[in-house]
């Protein structure tokens, strides 16, 4: 080590990791709750993501979603958003929630990552509709010297139904090591322990563990979540998946995008557009997070 300063921020997150609970994936035992003791961390900030949105004032590029029959993702995406909102302020008074969007128009995916690294949040949820591309076929459309002329046509694609859970992927994990590094400065000059500790073999291995860790715990929440759709809502599922997203890949916490249903399904349009339908997912999301919750700020002795 070159200097104290470094030495106190790499001890400094030594102590933060090993004071976190590390996931083994399973419940806790019912048969070991009375042998639980108080972890001492606990979940104080959930961002909430409402996906995509409508061109802002002035904006050349954005990102519009998928659109239904007579709905628009960006639209469906705010309503559930906002309704998360309320129904975690009410069930879990505890946690502060912060918005990445909470007008019509669109955040860019750089701002969405920045709001919650800069607001040092604990869990990342962000709120999305699917849908399936267009199928291409070739259709016969007559004959010339006696062979059939082909021509090719797109069709929507409307068999997708349900749910799907999607966490960032190992295939980029270069931006979600420099979130962690950007968000695990603890009292320490950045411009003195930037030259240092990109090489420093300590700084690494625990960036290493933060990004293994959150990771885990990612996955974690995306099954009890995707548990809460299908054996209580009774919602078909994808599962569970990785994938390489911008939102998920540069937010240092634990993160995953619920793909609510598919828009361009006719059944599920109009379940995503029900107040029945958005506060089931609404429901669903919270009574998984209040069982993320109790895991993670409690430790088995």
């Amino acid at each position: 080590m070159k200097n104290k300063a470094l030495k106190r921020l790499i001890y400094g997150l030594l102590a933060f990791l090993i004071s976190l609970p590390l996931f083994s994936f399973k419940l806790i035992d019912p048969l070991k709750k009375d042998t639980v003791a108080d972890s001492g961390f606990k979940i104080k900030t959930i961002i909430v993501d409402a996906g995509h949105g409508n061109r802002p004032p002035g904006a050349s590029r954005y990102s519009p979603g998928s659109e239904g029959s007579y709905s628009l993702e960006r639209n469906v995406t705010l309503a559930i958003a906002l309704k998360l909102q309320k129904a975690i302020e009410k069930e879990i008074p505890s946690i502060r929630v912060v918005m990445t969007r909470t007008t019509p128009d669109d955040v860019p995916f750089q701002k969405r990552s920045d709001i919650a690294n800069s607001n040092r949040g604990d869990i990342f949820i962000s709120i999305h509709c699917n849908s399936l591309p267009y199928k291409t076929s070739r259709e016969v459309v007559g004959h010339k010297h006696h062979k059939p002329v082909y021509r090719t046509v797109s069709v929507p694609d409307r068999s997708g139904r349900g749910v799907l859970l999607l966490v960032y992927s190992t295939k980029r994990i270069g931006p979600q090591i420099e979130a962690l590094r950007e968000n695990a400065e603890i009292g320490v000059d950045q411009q003195e322990t930037q030259s240092h500790r990109e090489d420093d073999p300590m700084s690494v291995i625990m960036l290493d563990e933060f990004k293994n860790k959150y990771r885990k715990q990612s996955i974690h929440l995306a099954d009890l979540i995707n548990n809460e759709f299908t054996q209580v809502d009774g919602r078909p599922s994808d599962g569970v998946r990785e994938q390489v997203l911008f939102v998920l890949d540069h937010t240092a916490m634990p993160s995953v995008l619920v793909e609510t249903g598919y828009i361009n399904n006719s059944k599920d349009e109009d379940y995503l557009n029900s107040e029945t339908g958005q506060n089931e997912i609404v429901d669903s999301i919270v009574r998984a997070l209040k069982n993320y919750k109790d895991e993670v700020e409690q430790v088995s002795k």
